[in-house]
């Protein structure tokens, strides 16, 4: 595990630690997480502790094709009782996100800090949101990272209505062309839509579309 200053640099993906933490500090400037991005690492660390980044192996990733929909999910979607956009709302997607009390978390790792990195993104078209709505009240959504080349990163969502963060996310996935959504490490919510961990020399051969 390395420790960064302000040289835009990550050290090889080999030397992450068994949990998958690969190094920690540096900043959150658009260029170091472009560069993040672009090699396989994501940030991702709570309230008062420092930068850490991350590349684990295995890597938990959605292939659209096996997106599962249940029946009861589909009867919802052609009900039309939710209506997702794209990039109408990045700003109050994400704080909702950071919001959300997650099982084992004693704060968010989306600080006003990131809040700020990627909306910084969003503003320079590399960072996606996706909104849900139910009669103009903002119930659900989530957001990435599109880099352009194929692979969505997703980093967080958050429903405030049962099922509006799913519909969100297939419709979403149903109506794009993406080889392949980066969910980065398992969630049970995930894998009921069909999610699954790959080796993470998979996954950079993806990233770099071998």
């Amino acid at each position: 595990m390395k420790f960064l200053d302000e040289t835009l640099w990550f050290p090889d993906l080999t030397e992450a630690s068994e949990e998958g933490i690969l190094a920690i500090g540096g900043d959150l400037s658009v260029a170091r997480l472009l560069l993040a991005y672009r090699s396989g690492i994501f940030p991702w660390f709570e309230t008062d502790e420092p930068i850490l980044w991350w590349s684990p192996d295995p890597r938990f990733v959605l292939f659209p094709k096996k997106l599962k929909v249940s029946k009861s999910m589909r009867q919802l979607l052609r009900k039309g009782t939710f209506k997702v956009t794209i990039n109408t709302a990045f700003e109050a997607v994400i704080l909702a996100c950071a919001k959300v009390k997650r099982l084992g978390q004693q704060g968010t790792w989306i600080t006003n800090s990131m809040v700020a990195a990627f909306t910084a993104l969003h503003k320079l078209g590399y960072a996606t949101s996706i909104e849900v709505w139910k009669e103009e009240r903002l119930v659900g959504g989530f957001y990435g990272v599109d880099l352009g080349n194929g692979i969505f990163t997703g980093e967080s969502m958050f429903a405030k209505e049962s099922n509006a963060s799913k519909v969100g996310f297939i419709t979403f996935i149903q109506n794009s062309n993406y080889k392949l959504i980066d969910c980065q490490v398992h969630t049970n919510h995930l894998e009921s839509l069909g999610a699954e961990e790959i080796s993470r020399d998979a996954f950079m051969r993806s990233l770099k579309g071998d």
